[in-house]
């Protein structure tokens, strides 16, 4: 649990994977849809996946530009990650995602950007 609390992201879900989404500022607001893969309708809805997926890689890559920073390391404006995440079902019942993140770090050499994303991870 973080020492103190600077931001509390508010978001209502209604109606599970064929419902929509609303954060409390109304800023944010979608409809969702079961993917085809997964035996829905799939279509131009989002899904939490996709959902958790956007924020998992905005977050990483803030958290890179901040190991670079503390650093002393310029990144250049091609900064950024992209997050895969998917869903499966678990032996024990159930589901269970799986993450990979590409970490690209425009303007620094490969083995610096690993420890950077060391770093922020």
């Amino acid at each position: 649990m973080p020492e103190k609390i600077l931001y509390t992201a508010v978001a209502t879900a209604r109606g599970g994977r064929e419902g929509q989404i609303r954060s409390d500022d109304g800023v944010l607001e979608a409809a969702l849809s079961v993917p085809k893969e997964m035996g829905g309708r799939g279509g131009a809805r989002t899904n939490p996946e996709q959902l958790f997926a956007a924020g998992y890689a905005a977050c990483f890559e803030g958290a890179v530009r901040l190991a670079a920073k503390e650093a002393a390391l310029q990144v250049g404006p091609d900064t950024n990650v992209t997050a895969h995440v998917g869903i499966g079902p678990r032996q024990a019942g159930g589901f269970e995602l799986a993450v990979t993140l590409e970490v690209h770090v425009d303007g620094v050499a490969k083995d610096r950007a690993e420890e950077l994303a060391k770093t922020a991870h």
